[in-house]
């Protein structure tokens, strides 16, 4: 065995050691789940939050007026107990459910459901994500004594969703003169979910409970614990030894390591396509990625179809688009730019990027061609794909360097534009807007993070926006499709499925289409396990 090898173990096995032994006493209770974060969260705060993360704590804790129901996908009471809109598709009108009380025990008001939404709207507040959903929000207004109206300037498809589906927060735990964006409950949420907040232990764990005092029926599972775990190796190891009960699990483990009658017999394993993508962003600021012939030559040199053989273990789907593959948007005639390093090599010549000074790189203007592919420092298929990339570039005459980072510096400097290229994925709602991603008034300090700007694009963005009749709306979201696969402001990647292990203990553990719903589960008898 290779001292590479020797030293590798050994770093999985003191890990898992770490990682497995840290306060194991809170998660003894046979009904608590125990699963993974990849990363510690950014923030435990909704309206500031932009990351996955972040977002699977924060469902348990954050509520808000309207939910998907699991089955049907259709928009259902939640908080609020009805709503009304006017036939004009300008106002939208909640009124709130009674009995439901925050985690510290104070009633939920209208109050609060107007101040989350002045702190959405209010323009110090790191919440741009957000905040271009309720840009032609006139007024939102209390109505009696327990409803609440959202007035528009003008129509637009998504503002049900929009209005109903922003987490509430507390305005007597925020409303006390600290700053919004470093507020202490920021790490220390108080929410009306299902669980409450109990601890958080940075890069190690983070505790709920089970909040007794829900509005609804409580779940059966009494806390979840998720265990703070960079390493999907390391990860997979605790699932095996018993001290997860849930992981999602990479492609080679899905394929290679869960195949045996034991692992069976422990557990469930679950594929289902979330709407998301992964893509490599070409920062248009720099002058490598300014001529559309360059992104498009990048797409080229990215030979998707081997990644996702060799690397992905054909668990994925390649893309052209920001719509949900399996969506009734995606434009399906659209074909994916073929691996073509001759048609690549032409179109970097056209563009002027050439060897001029014989030095083995091309150049421009006296610019080598040479950047940085940013990926986060816990992606090992981030990893992958830029040692594939750097190959095929460099026999082309470009250099490229890959640069890890911990996800929150990662983050930082791709908000700040401080990146040639990145790699990264997106998660996307069921009824897309692109306004966040796409619209160049996003470039600045939305999610516009490659400054991409299309006039065409911005109008149809602007009209789909207001267009009610979804075949209609789709009739423009394919022509801006073909806008953006011409432009390659991304190359994008992959839909790939969640690939998840559930131990058996839990029952009635169902994949929606959104996913898996613990709130549902009940919890069966603990399993015999060796101490370790």
């Amino acid at each position: 065995m290779s001292v590479y090898r020797k030293v590798a173990l050994l770093f999985i096995c003191v890990a898992i050691l770490v990682y497995a032994g840290c306060d194991w006493r809170v998660v003894r209770d046979p009904r608590v789940l125990v699963e993974t974060l990849p990363v510690d969260p950014p923030t435990l705060n909704p309206i500031l939050a932009t990351d996955t993360s972040s977002s699977e704590v924060n469902r348990y804790i954050y509520e808000s007026l309207l939910e998907r129901d699991n089955k049907t996908l259709e928009l259902v009471p939640h908080l609020a107990k009805g709503w009304e809109v006017s036939a004009d598709h300008l106002s939208y009108t909640f009124w709130l459910r009674e009995g439901v009380r925050w985690h510290d025990g104070q009633p939920l008001t209208v109050e609060d459901i107007l101040y989350t939404f002045e702190r959405i709207r209010d323009p110090k507040v790191d919440a741009a994500r957000l905040r271009n959903y309720f840009r032609d929000v006139k007024r939102i207004e209390k109505v009696g004594k327990n409803a609440v109206r959202f007035v528009y300037a003008y129509p637009y498809f998504k503002a049900l969703e929009i209005c109903g589906g922003a987490p509430i927060i507390p305005k007597h735990i925020f409303d006390d003169g600290s700053d919004f964006n470093t507020h202490r409950a920021n790490r220390h949420p108080v929410g009306t979910g299902p669980y409450r907040f109990m601890g958080w232990k940075t890069g190690r764990l983070i505790n709920l409970e089970r909040f007794d005092g829900y509005w609804k029926e409580v779940p059966k599972i009494t806390g979840i614990v998720y265990k703070i775990v960079p390493d999907q190796i390391v990860a997979f190891q605790l699932l095996k030894k018993g001290a997860l009960d849930l992981s999602t699990i990479r492609a080679i483990q899905w394929v290679r390591q869960t195949e045996g009658k034991a692992f069976a017999q422990k557990f469930t394993k679950y594929r289902y396509y979330l709407p998301n993508y992964s893509y490599i962003g070409w920062n248009m600021r720099r002058p490598f990625f300014a001529d559309r012939r360059v992104r498009q030559a990048m797409t080229m040199l990215v030979n998707r179809q081997a990644i996702l053989k060799e690397v992905l273990f054909g668990q994925g789907e390649v893309v052209v688009s920001n719509f949900y593959r399996f969506g009734k948007n995606y434009d399906n005639s659209i074909k994916p730019y073929s691996y073509d390093p001759r048609e690549a090599g032409r179109l970097l010549d056209q563009a002027g990027w050439i060897d001029h000074d014989g030095d083995g790189l091309r150049d421009r203007q006296g610019v080598p061609f040479k950047f940085s592919l940013l990926i986060s420092s816990g992606s090992r298929f981030g990893r992958s794909l830029g040692l594939f990339l750097r190959e095929d570039l460099s026999r082309m005459g470009i250099e490229m360097e890959i640069r890890q980072l911990e996800w929150a510096a990662m983050l930082k400097l791709v908000q700040e534009h401080k990146f040639d290229a990145v790699s990264m994925a997106w998660s996307t709602p069921l009824e897309e807007d692109p306004y966040q991603v796409w619209h160049s008034s996003q470039a600045e300090k939305g999610s516009n993070i490659v400054a991409f700007v299309n006039p065409r694009a911005d109008e149809i963005i602007e009209q789909a926006r207001r267009e009610f009749d979804p075949r209609r709306r789709a009739k423009l979201y394919r022509e801006f499709q073909i806008i953006v696969h011409e432009e390659q402001p991304y190359t994008f990647l992959f839909t790939n499925p969640s690939l998840v292990v559930v131990a058996k203990r839990f029952e009635d553990v169902v994949a929606y289409r959104l996913g898996l719903d613990p709130l549902e589960w009940r919890v069966g008898p603990w399993p015999v396990l060796k101490e370790w």
